[in-house]
């Protein structure tokens, strides 16, 4: 795993350009959302310090299989991974690990001038307890993404499929609106679906503006689904090795 990351980093450190626009792809829904939603009168500072940490929560999560692996299952090249004496994964998560190093690093100038121009402040308590959470979301965003791109197997339309799965993250995830100023119903269903672990829950732990059995209840909630959709992403694997060497017989 550390020579894939590594060969990544190597692989992707020539497509900086390339990389900017993905980081600015990742960035613009959340710095609208804060642009928005500072001007509703009332609406305190923990707004301008949510939406920067979801940036940032997106630069450390973004994932790109629909993009990555599924050419990779349309060109015929994931043969080669079958073939190798290591997990097929390695390849999809060592390349996934290296642009999400990559966009960290080259969107720290944004996160600076975002956090200098909003006044934003982060207490180191509230940011180390959501490290772990922070880990999980990249998890769960790499599995979920990774499942649909699996897609690929079965259809030529998977960036449809991953799309749908991008919007529910968008609309669910705290990116259109943190978690605690949606109506309900709707607040409880996206508080039980993985999609606010994989990016609104980590930023409010780093907020702070979470209770004890709230953060304990959102982590149950994220290792839930991990343990899920990781199941989901064996499961289609799996499968679709099956079809995929059938075809290729």
């Amino acid at each position: 795993m550390r020579l894939e990351i590594w060969r990544q980093i190597l692989g992707w450190s020539g497509a900086w350009w390339f990389l900017v626009t993905l980081i600015l792809g990742q960035a613009v829904a959340p710095l609208l959302g804060l642009f928005v939603w500072r001007q509703v009168p009332g609406a305190g500072s923990e707004i301008s310090s949510y939406y920067l940490a979801v940036v940032c929560v997106a630069l450390l999560t973004a994932s790109f299989e629909n993009h990555t692996f599924a050419q990779a299952i349309y060109s015929g090249s994931v043969a080669s991974a079958l073939l190798r004496p290591q997990p097929a994964v390695i390849g999809p998560l060592g390349e996934n690990l290296a642009i999400r190093f990559w966009m960290f690093l080259l969107g720290i100038p944004l996160l600076v001038v975002a956090g200098l121009a909003t006044g934003v402040r982060f207490e180191p308590p509230a940011v180390l307890a959501a490290v772990p959470a922070l880990v999980l979301a990249a998890v769960l965003h790499f599995v979920f993404v990774w499942t649909l791109a699996m897609a690929a197997f079965w259809t030529e339309r998977v960036h449809a499929v991953v799309a749908f799965g991008t919007v529910l993250i968008f609309l669910l995830g705290g990116s259109a609106a943190p978690n605690a100023l949606l109506p309900d119903p709707l607040r409880t269903i996206a508080q039980v679906l993985p999609f606010r672990s994989m990016l609104g829950f980590p930023a409010e732990l780093a907020v702070g503006n979470l209770t004890p059995a709230a953060a304990a209840t959102g982590y149950a909630v994220s290792v839930f689904w991990t343990v899920v959709l990781g199941s989901c992403a064996v499961g289609a694997w799996r499968l679709g090795v099956r079809r995929y060497t059938t075809v290729g017989a």
